[in-house]
């Protein structure tokens, strides 16, 4: 069955715009945002309320509570299911959402990457105490790929370091042994344009709204329950609302950073999809709209 995929700036429009073509088209929604996944996240995540979703099948939104893992491979095993269903059931996928990396990462594949056990994780973990020396270590033996990766990335030199430890070979001889191998192939990419002043007062609105409907309630919960220390915790939207709660912010400097941060979040979404993304049709929502829906 057909796959769309429709990308663009947060606050762009893009879930109505699946919503509605799901509803005349009869296609269940993956979401490609990698905050949508985590249960409990509901504002923060600017999700689709249960009451907005208007029957439609959402997968990849609330699948995992905030201190589990999800990282990329976890988003493509759960593409692979979601296809694999809507073959089987001969409806039409729409993924849609701002993680455009994920997408890239479906369309170019990843490396399979061996399962790391306890005592590794441990010893990667003493190691990690000192990002810069980890650097080093994986540098030495593979000058090359560490190259590429800033001595201040520290999710990317722990893979690296992982890899390294856990084959014993240097990363980038591990890679040309095992070369990724795209999972999505056949599909119709839309990104859906904004002129820059209209996005931003679609920003600003939006985030006044996500603090009337309880987002500073949303997060202290969540820092109660969970802390920091996860992942999600230092999202946009939910960074900021901790600085608050600190006393770092008064509200209104807290409200005009998350706007802020937020812009430039999505200067940074245009930017990649303009510069990783070159066989798409980009418009307006409503253009968009009626392409899918015609089956363009």
């Amino acid at each position: 069955m057909k796959t769309n995929v429709i990308i663009g700036a947060t606050a762009s429009g893009k879930s109505a715009v699946a919503i509605e073509a799901a509803l005349r088209t009869g296609a269940v929604i993956l979401s490609l945002d990698s905050l949508s996944i985590y249960k409990e996240i509901d504002i923060a995540s600017a999700k689709p309320a249960p009451q907005e979703r208007k029957g439609i099948v959402h997968e990849g939104i609330d699948l995992l509570y905030p201190d589990e893992p999800f990282n990329v491979a976890t988003f493509m095993d759960l593409y692979r299911r979601t296809k694999k269903h809507c073959d089987e059931k001969g409806q039409p996928l729409l993924i849609v959402g701002g993680t455009s990396f994920y997408l890239k990462a479906l369309i170019d594949g990843i490396s399979e990457i061996p399962e790391a056990d306890f005592e590794l994780r441990k010893k990667v973990d003493t190691l990690m105490a000192d990002p810069i020396r980890a650097h080093r270590i994986v540098a030495e033996a593979d000058p090359e790929t560490m190259k590429k990766i800033d001595p201040n990335d520290r999710y990317r030199i722990e893979k690296m370091l992982t890899l390294y430890l856990q084959t014993g070979m240097p990363p980038s001889d591990w890679f040309a042994k095992h070369p990724p191998e795209p999972v999505l192939t056949e599909f119709t990419l839309y990104e859906i344009t904004t002129g820059r002043d209209a996005l931003r007062e679609r920003i600003v609105r939006r985030t006044r709204q996500m603090i009337e409907n309880g987002l500073i309630d949303e997060v202290a919960c969540l820092e109660r329950k969970y802390g920091r220390a996860p992942n999600p915790m230092g999202a946009i939207g939910i960074v900021e609302v901790l600085d608050y709660l600190d006393g770092k912010y008064g509200l209104q400097q807290m409200e005009t950073a998350i706007a802020t941060h937020t812009a430039q979040l999505a200067k940074r979404q245009e930017t990649f999809n303009r510069n990783q993304f070159k066989e798409k049709f980009s418009s307006t929502a409503e253009t968009i709209l009626q392409k899918i829906v015609k089956g363009d």
